[in-house]
């Protein structure tokens, strides 16, 4: 496991923050907004204190805030004000920062706040949707850039797929007696990237559906044994990572072959190695993200 990142680039407070190094830098010049560290050989460097001081910055900047004002704020003024133009603008890239924040930190506290305040004036489907996703996608582009580490992004997949399962509970009771079709959520064999499909069960759920969550890294074999109890089956599949780009046709060609040619089955998948998908078969639709599959359920 990395050790946990406590110190940052200015390209990586830009990545965070969507403020161009060198604005960052004219304001640490003029302004002295950030105040960085220095490594032996004169790079400069930026803790959390700095990381999380320039994303309260960039809020009220963005919410049309003088910089030259922003900069005579003390610490608690501006954090007060943070929150205040958060609660009346209600916009989703203030919260998602907020999220951020409580990932660098480990601050549990933190994100319960900021999802109260998301669910209080939101949908769970427009707080998953339009924060959680782009956030999660954010926290994909750091992790490859190495801004952040595994120990982050577990933290707060944690915390979300904790929420995805509190919404599930409550719907658990709505599925319809009447429906002909049992939905089958699953993951390929390998594949441990779950969010996305658990939220489309809580989507099931909602609509009454009668869907069946089997979670990650399934064989595609062991799927027979849920044809052998219900008549009807629409599979749901969601690839992240596998099966592989290049595996992706011999895949869904086996998946036809063995499951579907029989039957009056099929299959639907999404997620970015789905993308890659050139099969053409009628019993296999590919979506180009979760919103195009949740506008394609049965109301």
């Amino acid at each position: 496991m990395n050790k946990v990142a406590t110190k940052f680039t200015i390209k990586d407070l830009e990545n965070l923050s969507g403020i161009k190094a060198h604005t960052i830098r004219i304001w640490e010049k003029r302004y002295s907004i950030l105040e960085p560290d220095r490594t032996d050989s004169n790079i400069r460097f930026y803790d959390t204190i700095n990381l999380k001081k320039l994303l309260n910055v960039t809020q009220l900047y963005n919410a049309g805030y003088k910089i030259s004002k922003i900069a005579k704020l003390p610490e608690d003024e501006l954090a007060e004000e943070v929150k205040d133009v958060v609660t009346r603008s209600g916009q989703d890239s203030a919260y998602m920062d907020h999220l951020i924040l409580s990932m660098f930190q480990f601050d549990q506290a933190l994100f319960e706040q900021t999802f109260n305040r998301l669910v209080a004036e939101y949908s769970f489907r427009h707080v998953f949707l339009e924060v959680f996703v782009p956030l999660l996608h954010k926290i994909g582009l750091q992790w490859q850039s190495n801004s952040i580490t595994p120990v982050h992004e577990h933290f707060i997949t944690n915390l979300i797929k904790q929420k995805l399962h509190l919404s599930i509970e409550r719907v658990q009771q709505s599925v319809s007696a009447e429906d002909e079709t049992t939905y089958v959520l699953f993951l390929p064999d390998n594949e441990i990237h779950e969010l996305g499909l658990l939220y489309l069960h809580y989507e099931m759920l909602l609509k009454g559906r009668h869907s069946i969550y089997l979670g990650q890294s399934v064989p595609l074999e062991n799927l027979t044994s849920i044809q052998a109890i219900f008549p009807k089956v629409q599979f749901i599949g969601y690839f992240t990572v596998m099966p592989p780009i290049d595996n992706i046709d011999g895949y869904l060609a086996r998946f036809n072959r063995e499951l579907l040619e029989e039957r009056n089955d099929s299959l639907w998948i999404t997620g970015t190695n789905a993308q890659a998908a050139t099969v053409k078969n009628e019993k296999i639709k590919v979506f180009n993200n979760l919103s195009e599959i949740i506008n394609n359920l049965p109301s």
